[in-house]
């Protein structure tokens, strides 16, 4: 995968330059854009990053009255079983020790995009439409943040429900769970040291919640950090480029890793999984594309999944990824 030039220098461009932009790039990096803050209101793009808004309150015709309604219909079991087993099958081979295997699953929501989009409450969320897609999504997940010359990045691999008794301590002493989180954190600190120097782990392994509309998930996230080599200073699209597509959301080793999904998986992730952030002049900061909601037609489809490892259990992944099916809003 190769992200577009003209998208790397005009990132490039408004990084040198001080200008504030907005950014999202598909998983495949074929449809990148970009475009200045100052623009963004032309467009039907409304953005959440941690704290950072183009909106004040509720649109006018968003109803605060109506309570969420879902209902999920997570692909066939067989049909994951398939694709379970040949990513099992090239582990065993060796082409890869962690794959991100996910699906799109029908759900019925009695809520439009947009006023999930507002109802919701996460770190990052993103309502995007145009003539072709219609697609919100609310992340728990840091991509990489940029300020005063370094680079911060939080990989989430873990996940459990909240609600089983000691739920905490069995999370962590899963050891298929850290064995997988182990592998993102060392993919990512990998990734930082092509545009980074003086890597490191500050914090490993800790305990964040996430709360739904089905109740409260345990995640496991780790903090990374690097002083970004001198030459790279600002050039946002050149450190972009470098470390797509986020880590997190693939497996390792990454180029082999990719051929598997691009294999295993019925049709592409578009825009699911992709990269989206903001630079207000001063930071940087980006999100990884999970936790998504798409709409095709009349229908909708949300997107999950998770990391596959020859230890997997597949009931176990099976029921993470319709775990994964959910709304933030409570």
């Amino acid at each position: 995968m190769i992200l577009d030039s003209n998208f790397v220098e005009k990132m490039n461009f408004y990084g040198k330059n001080g200008i504030k932009f907005l950014f999202i790039v598909d998983f495949e990096m074929k449809f990148p854009i970009i475009m200045e803050l100052s623009e963004v209101k032309d467009f039907c793009v409304k953005y959440f990053i941690d704290g950072v808004n183009n909106y004040t309150g509720y649109a006018d015709n968003i109803s605060d009255k109506h309570e969420l309604k879902i209902q999920k219909n997570p692909v066939q079991f067989e049909v994951y079983k398939k694709a379970f087993n040949n990513v099992i099958k090239h582990e065993k081979a060796g082409n890869s020790y962690l794959v991100n295997l996910t699906f799109k699953s029908p759900v019925e929501i009695n809520l439009g995009l947009q006023e999930i989009f507002y109802k919701s409450r996460s770190k990052y969320k993103l309502y995007f439409k145009n003539s072709s897609r219609e697609f919100v999504l609310f992340s728990p997940e840091t991509f990489i943040n940029i300020t005063g010359g370094k680079i911060f990045t939080y990989p989430i691999k873990g996940t459990i429900d909240a609600g089983i008794p000691d739920a905490k301590e069995i999370l962590l002493n899963d050891k298929k769970e850290r064995a997988e989180h182990l592998t993102v954190v060392d993919l990512l600190r990998n990734d930082l040291n092509i545009v980074c120097k003086d890597v490191k782990v500050n914090r490993f392994c800790f305990i964040e919640t996430v709360k739904t509309n089905f109740g409260e998930l345990l995640q496991m996230t780790s903090e990374i950090e690097g002083r970004i080599k001198p030459e790279l200073n600002t050039r946002f699209g050149d450190i972009l480029c470098g470390m797509l597509p986020a880590g997190s959301i693939c497996g390792a080793p990454k180029r082999e890793t990719l051929e598997i999904i691009k294999e295993t998986e019925p049709e592409s992730r578009g825009y699911y999984t992709g990269v989206f952030g903001i630079y207000d002049g001063e930071v940087f900061k980006s999100s990884v594309m999970i936790r998504f909601i798409e709409k095709t037609g009349k229908d909708y489809f949300y997107r999950s999944g998770g990391g596959i490892t020859v230890y997997s259990d597949i009931k176990k992944e099976y029921d993470e990824m319709t775990e994964k099916i959910y709304v933030p809003i409570y």
